[in-house]
């Protein structure tokens, strides 16, 4: 299996240097339609090329488009359904960027370079990788359903709303979401958990309009003042996220998170102290923690003595399993509201959401998936991690297809950066991964067929 594998990277590579060469944020305000389209229609063409039935560009309610494909295996085969999503994060700076954001580059430390190679373009590569492999080695085992979501990156839950509307389409036996990494590079790595989401929108209004701040200032109430005093209220002083009523004092029981492997990882400068109290672990996998994601406000440059009218901010709340992301937000609002100084209107926008997920790790398929991991990875053991951030799709397919097995894998290790400038991917761990699942699709159809 591992041969294969290798012989098909050079191809691996061409069509991902295709696919990241849309600039595919699901956000029109942005960039073009066009160019998400654009990498629907090249995700439904390699489904087409590798043999697909029914393979289709669905319109889901939030205005995107996720594309679906159906593999058929042996009779009697169980179903396994492979996702991945084609949408990514915008490339931020672009001029902080060591190669053009949107060109899959080879970097000196033999990295790929470029937004998506790892999140999730490379998970769909993946996929495809494993799935030609497994063909080249005694045929497909299973039947396979793919589908590519296309708005993943925004939370609007596209793809979550259409598979509530039609629950035949994406239910299968087991499930493999190529969206999430190994905790380290050559570590093999399940996801166990994943934290929920919300996005609040924040305005606080003071005035009828900007007043000059020598006339007026010192009496004026200035809503930018109001705004920044109720987002620091969303903290103590130690860091730790404190909104009223919601728990944030959980212990994670898995493996730890060294804080010098921490600090590495998230590139924390020398001197400046980490957030929060208790484990790393904790902080990240099993507590909640907000985040301003952004603040209107004039700029420092261009910037008139004035006491503001207006203020805007953006949050994001990650939400820890165990709490459900409704009363969660609740419990935001009512926060935002009783702590926004000098009686200030206050108004609030939940713009979007994602519930959180745990995994039974103790199930047929994972059993599969450790020793198709360890295979790959040289006889490594699978490590079960956490993952602080959010795939609100988990949740859905739980609810609609509990009796199915749903597994995190993928490529976005803490190297790759995804969200960040410079993202990239290992091609080695692409390889291991593909190798990995290719041997699981194997391993999978045994335990439940007996073949």
């Amino acid at each position: 299996m591992a041969a294969t594998v290798a012989s098909l990277m050079p191809r691996a590579r061409t069509e991902l240097a295709e696919l990241v060469a849309f600039r595919s944020v699901a956000d029109p305000e942005q960039f073009p339609r066009s160019e998400c389209e654009g990498a629907a229609d090249r995700v439904a063409e390699a489904l087409r090329d590798e043999g697909f039935e029914n393979v289709a560009a669905l319109d889901t309610p939030d205005g995107t488009r996720s594309v679906y494909g159906y593999l058929p295996g042996p009779a009697g085969a169980p179903t396994v359904l492979l996702y991945a999503h084609y949408d990514v994060q915008p490339p931020l700076d672009e001029a902080a960027w060591r190669t053009p954001p949107f060109e899959l580059t080879d970097g000196a430390d033999g990295r790929w370079y470029g937004r998506g190679a790892a999140d999730c373009k490379g998970g769909f590569i993946m996929h495809l990788l494993a799935l030609r492999a497994a063909r080249e080695n005694g045929g497909l085992p299973v039947s396979v359903k793919m589908i590519v979501e296309g708005s993943e990156e925004q939370g609007t839950g596209g793809l979550e709303q259409y598979a509530r509307q039609h629950p035949e389409l994406l239910a299968a036996d087991t499930i493999v979401i190529g969206d999430a990494g190994n905790f380290r590079c050559g570590l093999p790595t399940v996801t166990a958990t994943l934290r929920g989401m919300t996005l609040l929108r924040v305005q606080v209004d003071t005035l009828e309009g900007n007043l000059h701040s020598g006339l007026f200032g010192g009496a004026a109430p200035d809503a930018l003042a109001a705004l920044l005093r109720t987002l620091d209220s969303l903290r103590d002083a130690e860091g730790n996220t404190v909104i009223d009523g919601l728990e944030a004092d959980a212990r994670w029981e898995g493996m730890p998170y060294p804080e010098d492997d921490f600090r590495r990882d998230a590139k924390v400068l020398d001197g400046v102290g980490l957030i929060g109290g208790g484990a790393v672990a904790d902080r990240l996998w099993a507590r909640p923690a907000v985040t301003v994601l952004g603040i209107d406000c004039p700029p420092v440059v261009g910037a008139t003595p004035s006491v503001h009218a207006s203020a805007r901010a953006l949050i994001s709340l990650r939400i820890p399993p165990g709490t459900d992301v409704e009363k969660a937000i609740e419990l935001l609002i009512a926060h935002v509201e009783s702590h926004v100084p000098w009686q200030a209107r206050v108004s609030t926008e939940v713009i979007g959401k994602g519930q959180p997920f745990s995994a039974d790790t103790s199930s047929p398929a994972y059993t599969a998936m450790a020793s198709a991991l360890s295979a790959a990875y040289d006889g490594q053991e699978m490590q079960v991690a956490g993952m602080g951030g959010s795939i609100p799709l988990c949740n859905a397919l739980d609810a609609l297809y509990p009796d199915a097995e749903i597994l995190l894998i993928g490529l976005s290790e803490p190297e790759a950066q995804i969200h960040a400038v410079n993202e990239s991917v290992d091609p080695r761990e692409l390889e291991r991964l593909a190798v990995a699942e290719a041997l699981f699709l194997r391993g999978y159809a045994e335990q439940t067929t007996g073949a």
